[in-house]
């Protein structure tokens, strides 16, 4: 893995792990804040993917954009699509007045992070 991959997949895991304490160690879960460490470390793992892969991209945080890149390079992405369309509003909308996230959903995003994170490590080659 060169070394911008594996700095992207570090900052990936850091949002998946920013995720996990706000929806289970803190007193009270902090659900819209950790929708969006979700959404940024489904981003993230797209980018080292493409990274690893040497294919450029825009400055987005369009999942959907980002998985069009991905899916030239290996077809296998297509079983993520859904968990990726799933996390879409994540990335602005949800950090604005009027998005009311209840923790059902906040730990559904968590899990789809979760299968998203696994996917894209293996194809990275990473356990």
């Amino acid at each position: 893995m060169n070394e911008v991959t594996g700095e992207w997949v570090t900052k990936a895991d850091n949002d998946f792990y920013s995720a996990d304490i706000l929806l289970h160690s803190a007193d009270v879960p902090i659900v819209d804040t950790a929708c969006f460490h979700c959404q940024q470390c489904a981003e993230k793992y797209l980018k080292a993917f493409l990274t690893e892969h040497l294919i450029r991209f825009e400055r987005t945080h369009i999942l959907m954009d980002l998985l069009g890149l991905c899916l030239p390079v290996d077809k296998d992405f297509r079983k993520i699509a859904d968990d990726l369309n799933s996390l879409e509003g994540y990335a602005v909308a949800i950090r604005y007045p009027g998005a009311i996230i209840h923790l059902e959903l906040a730990e559904e995003a968590f899990k789809t992070a979760s299968r998203i994170r696994k996917f894209v490590r293996s194809k990275l080659g990473i356990k």
